[in-house]
């Protein structure tokens, strides 16, 4: 039985993940009621402190919990197969808190007027959300959100062995979904005060949690990495 529940929290998160990974989509390109630009008009230090919090608390949780230090106490209080479906639940959770908890600032930083480039950018935006789900489908998908190990608990096979995944985008940069996401962040035609706090902070975040990536990686797979390392660059995609 405990296996079996395992397996319905598993499958209940990655259906909560990919639900908010739409909507945060959605959100960034304005097409939800309450969107990046959408929304109830507040004074700017009101929505400006609130905005923040939103993103601390989905930045810390994400550093927080990807660290090999709590991974380990959090596995004494819960069952190792469920581990990464309570980071990606709780991750999906908070980012559907931003979502609708978020307060837009539409102070323009600029806008774009020129048909053919602002249809260069929005095509960059989907290009790029297009790229971080390749990346993942090139990647082990389903660990990435924690079905596939619940699904090995519920078949009693051991945990599935990583593997280092190095084809395709990979080639390129070794974090093609960051690459992809921090495209997105800011390919728009009408920047605005909101999304540009909200691209500045996703973006920060993104290239910090790489470095603390990169050295989660090194200690799991060692010298196979560091020659990952010397082969191929972290974000920009030039040969070395």
């Amino acid at each position: 039985m405990k296996k079996y529940a395992g397996l319905f929290f598993g499958s209940a998160a990655a259906l909560v993940a990919g639900a908010a990974s739409l909507y945060g989509i959605a959100f960034m390109a304005n097409l939800t009621p309450i969107a990046i630009d959408i929304g109830p008009a507040e004074p700017w230090p009101k929505a400006l402190a609130v905005d923040c919090i939103l993103l601390g608390l989905f930045g810390i949780q994400h550093s927080v919990m990807a660290r090999r230090g709590f991974k380990r106490w959090w596995t004494r209080l819960v069952p190792e197969a469920i581990e990464r479906s309570s980071y990606v639940l709780v991750a999906s959770l908070l980012l559907l808190l931003l979502c609708l908890a978020w307060r837009p600032m539409t102070d323009p930083v600029w806008r774009i007027d020129q048909p053919t480039i602002r249809l260069l950018l929005q095509t960059l935006f989907w290009a790029g959300w297009l790229m971080v789900l390749v990346a993942g489908l090139l990647a082990n998908h389903l660990e990435l959100i924690g079905l596939q190990q619940v699904i090995d608990a519920a078949n009693g096979r051991l945990k599935t062995t990583l593997t280092l995944t190095t084809s395709g985008l990979y080639r390129l940069v070794r974090h093609p979904i960051y690459v992809g996401a921090l495209i997105a962040f800011w390919a728009t035609p009408d920047m605005t005060a909101g999304h540009f706090l909200f691209s500045a902070a996703a973006s920060a975040y993104t290239i910090f949690g790489t470095f603390l990536e990169e050295r989660d990686l090194v200690h799991l797979f060692g010298d196979q990495y560091r020659q990952y390392q010397q082969r191929v660059r972290m974000l920009l995609p030039f040969p070395k």
